[in-house]
């Protein structure tokens, strides 16, 4: 231990010398104070109001150690500690771990015994060593990297890698489906603000987010969308390094290709038969972006959850829907009457058409059958002209007889006054015999 001569400044300094205090920590001894020196002039105001000795002690003696805190300049108990008793603490408290030098240890304690120290850091050693082993979940996949840069993956398993802080090895889960969600927040979506919990703690209801949902078709309308993407890892290397944050990369990239998809489309096909198109091009175009990131990232699906027009005109969207649908209606009706009535007027049209050509070749026919049988009587007349005569008289008698009641008299019965019932004598009817007359003579 040192102490240092008169301060640089002079005896009548207007303020407060400087107190050096020089400590030299030899081996084996404890660091203590040798000597204070401190000049105040006596113009100055005391370090207390009661004219007391001063805190730093007289010049030329020990340093005052009192057993209570220590007053401050302005007086009054201020709670501060000694430094001489601080520094004291830290000195015993490091010579209790650190060996004593040469001639055993220092004021008063007992030498640490070296192969206590080698077991200590043997110990260390190999709770370090441990510290490489780690386990790779059959849903994960490792990654080694040495400073920061990568080395390679590891299977499933326990693997050993060189401790913290050489190397570091991450498992992020690659068979695992993640899912995000487009224009609206799950119950349980940790993403955005958290975990949507009640007052109670118990989860709410899926939230719009308007910002996200409310998309432009190409009809130049508007329409809510809600869309659920599910994802997994495809390429640990790309995962790790080439982007940050894969959710919300996922995320802004479904909802740009949708926006796109959905500025092709009008409304009508889009809440309607369109769906599953939409699904499958915004999918295609997702993994198209990400894979031109190179993000690692395969879309496994994508999901419209909802597809509605605004809140605020759901209930006039739904009233034209009802309109359209009823005009729908109507038009399959007549439609419906249309394909009754039309088959069944080509029907008719084309029974009457059949019948009058069926009427006209009859009469034709008839009437080329009257042409011919009239020349061939006519042929038959020219070679014999009383046989034909003849012939045709009796055919034309016969031909009347048959169609007439006949009442046939002998000519030997005289005196008979002859009945004619004319009101029962009628033309018989077609394919009827003819009924005789009663009382008629037969």
């Amino acid at each position: 231990m040192q102490a240092a001569a008169s301060p640089p400044y002079g005896e009548g300094a207007p303020i407060l010398q400087t107190a050096y205090l020089h400590l030299t920590i030899l081996p084996n001894a404890a660091a203590v104070p040798k000597a204070v020196t401190f000049s105040e002039p006596s113009h100055l105001m005391s370090w207390n109001n009661g004219g007391g000795p001063s805190p730093w002690g007289t010049p030329g003696q020990p340093p005052r150690k009192p057993n209570r805190p220590s007053r401050g300049p302005w007086g009054g108990n201020q709670g501060v500690p000694d430094l001489d008793d601080v520094l004291e603490r830290i000195q015993a408290g490091v010579r209790r771990i650190l060996p004593g030098g040469p001639g055993g240890g220092g004021r008063g304690n007992p030498p640490v015994n070296p192969r206590l120290l080698a077991l200590v850091g043997i110990v260390a050693l190999v709770a370090w060593l441990a510290s490489g082993f780690y386990r790779v979940q059959p849903d994960q996949e490792g990654v080694v990297l040495r400073f920061g840069a990568f080395v390679g993956k590891t299977a499933p398993g326990l693997n050993y890698h060189i401790p913290w802080p050489f190397e570091t090895a991450l498992t992020p889960p690659t068979t695992r489906i993640n899912r995000v969600e487009v224009g609206y927040v799950g119950a349980a979506d940790p993403g955005r603000g958290g975990f949507d919990l009640g007052r109670d703690g118990t989860p709410r209801a899926a939230r719009e987010v308007p910002q996200e949902a409310l998309m432009l078709t190409g009809d130049e309308n508007i329409i809510d969308i809600n869309l659920s993407v599910f994802w997994r890892i495809r390429d640990v290397r790309g995962y790790l390094f080439n982007t940050r944050g894969a959710d919300n990369t996922v995320k802004s990239a479904a909802e740009s290709m949708m926006r796109e998809v959905i500025g092709r489309t009008p409304i009508q096909p889009a809440l309607t038969e369109a769906r599953a198109r939409i699904e499958e091009q915004v999918k295609a175009g997702t993994q198209a972006i990400l894979d031109q990131y190179g993000a690692g990232v395969e879309v496994t699906q994508v999901q419209l959850q909802k597809v509605d027009p605004p809140t605020a005109v759901i209930e006039s969207f739904r009233d034209v829907q009802r309109a359209n649908t009823d005009a729908e209606t109507a038009r399959n009706q007549a439609e419906s009457f249309r394909n009754d009535i039309v088959p069944r007027a080509r029907g008719d049209a084309a029974r009457l058409t059949a019948e009058a050509d069926g009427a006209r070749q009859a009469n034709v026919a008839e009437a080329a059958g009257q042409a011919q049988r009239f020349l061939s009587v006519y042929t038959a007349y020219t070679a014999a002209k009383d046989v034909t005569l003849r012939r045709l008289y009796i055919e034309t008698m016969q031909e009347i007889l048959t169609k007439s009641p006949s009442i046939v008299v002998d000519d030997r019965l005289r005196g008979i006054v002859p009945y004619l019932p004319l009101d029962q004598v009628r033309p018989p009817q077609p394919g009827t015999p003819a009924q005789p007359t009663p009382g008629a003579p037969r």
